[in-house]
């Protein structure tokens, strides 16, 4: 594909849903997140030729979020913009969209992303309710008022949470965690693996935390008492084997491994990247962070959505003419410490390999390989924004350690993998 250059980018910090940026709205983290990167570079909004971010669940009053954080950002109202959703993989979809959109010749300068409020999913009333509401609105006597007061039950006040929702598929009929416990039980993956697991990505994370502020801007928040928040608030420094091991398996509880200790976390937060062709490059002050060479998107049971990075990466390496011994880095969304083992296992393991769709496994990803500065376990996974984070997590530290090849990838619920090949020059 034509190549697609990330030339810059930011993100806010990420915060666990219900904290320190749970009054702000997808609008408001994303917006903060692209006015930090315009003043930072420098950078002519009106340069860009459309705006793309991706957002599971975008707010009711923004149904096309990208436009509002364009048009309040200070992006002209002249340039269009697009919110794209492809689940957990919403923000590497944007990403995907500008390349795509770059090839055909329709714009070479982007400003992408994805962002979510988790805290800020709503509360929704059932569609029995939502009737009865209407025709007590409508009622214009005492008499119809009454009958329509009459025909409400307490089940009719009793919200439905979208978060919740969200997060179940509606054809395997299982929510995220439960289609973890199928992949925990078909690839034999032990409770103690997945805590370990877990321990590491807090680790990792607590013993980066100088690097990953080089990716953060500060958002200020607050309502009583505003204040910069500066930092991801879910990082466990103190993380061991033995405090995982006390929480109780959460989906099911009886002969369950998976915890909350050993799941991404419940997260808020925006990221923001400038890109486009190489011709933009003199705009910025500094080289472009890298490009993404490839892209590919698979789909696989929606019951095993876990399993979707294996094929996506297959492909992805396939159109990128590397094989997984070329990749410097890897960064592989943890959405379950189970999803990700088995992913790992199925990369490397013949028979796992062919249960997942691969003719030969790809290889082994060794551990200094694989995220390194930890991942969404310790970071949190807001969902639109995470194929974003994991991209501009990728090209940081390529720049810092003066490597060359990264690959991300995304699970994605309802059975879906994406990945993207990078490279800096």
């Amino acid at each position: 594909m034509t190549p697609l250059f990330i030339f810059d980018g930011t993100r806010t910090p990420f915060t666990r849903a219900g904290t320190t940026l749970a009054d702000l709205s997808a609008v408001d983290l994303a917006r903060a997140a692209v006015t930090a990167l315009f003043t930072r570079t420098g950078f002519n909004p009106a340069l860009i030729d459309e705006t793309i971010f991706g957002c599971v669940a975008s707010p009711a009053d923004a149904a096309n979020l990208s436009r509002i954080i364009a048009l309040r950002a200070g992006v002209p109202k002249e340039k269009p913009a697009m919110t794209v959703n492809r689940n957990c993989a919403s923000g590497l979809q944007a990403i995907a969209t500008a390349q795509e959109k770059l090839a055909s010749g329709n714009g070479s300068l982007f400003l992408v992303g994805g962002v979510e409020s988790m805290s800020q999913m709503p509360l929704l009333f059932r569609h029995e309710a939502a009737i009865k509401f209407a025709m007590l609105s409508r009622a214009k006597t005492v008499g119809t008022r009454t009958r329509a007061l009459a025909a409400f039950r307490p089940q009719d006040f009793m919200p439905l949470l979208a978060l919740k929702m969200g997060l179940t598929d509606p054809i395997a009929a299982l929510n995220m965690g439960e289609t973890a416990e199928i992949l925990a039980r078909e690839f034999r993956i032990s409770r103690d693996a997945q805590d370990a697991f877990a321990v590491r990505s807090h680790l990792n994370a607590a013993a980066n935390q100088t690097h990953l502020a080089t990716e953060i801007t500060p958002v200020y928040a607050g309502t009583q008492k505003v204040r910069a928040i500066t930092e991801d608030n879910g990082v466990r420094p103190d993380s061991s084997l033995e405090k995982p091991a006390k929480l109780p398996a959460i989906f099911d509880p009886l002969m369950g491994s998976v915890t909350a200790g050993n799941s991404s976390q419940i997260t808020d937060g925006a990221v923001a990247l400038l890109v486009g062709d190489e011709s933009h490059a003199y705009t910025f002050k500094s080289d472009p962070l890298g490009r993404v060479v490839s892209q590919a998107f698979t789909g696989c049971d929606p019951a095993r959505m876990g399993l979707g990075p294996v094929k996506a990466i297959e492909l992805a390496l396939q159109r990128a003419g590397w094989k997984l011994d070329d990749v410097d880095l890897i960064e592989i969304n943890e959405a379950f410490a189970a999803q990700t083992l088995a992913v790992l296992k199925c990369l490397r393991d013949k028979s796992a390999a062919q249960r997942a769709g691969l003719s030969t496994p790809l290889g082994e990803i060794d551990s200094d390989r694989l995220n390194p500065q930890g991942g969404s376990i310790a970071l949190g996974h807001p969902v639109g924004a995470s194929g974003a984070r994991l991209i501009l997590t990728a090209l940081k530290q390529l720049q810092r350690t003066h490597k060359k090849r990264a690959l991300v990838t995304l699970c994605v619920g309802g059975g879906q993998g994406a990945a993207l090949c990078l490279e800096r020059e």
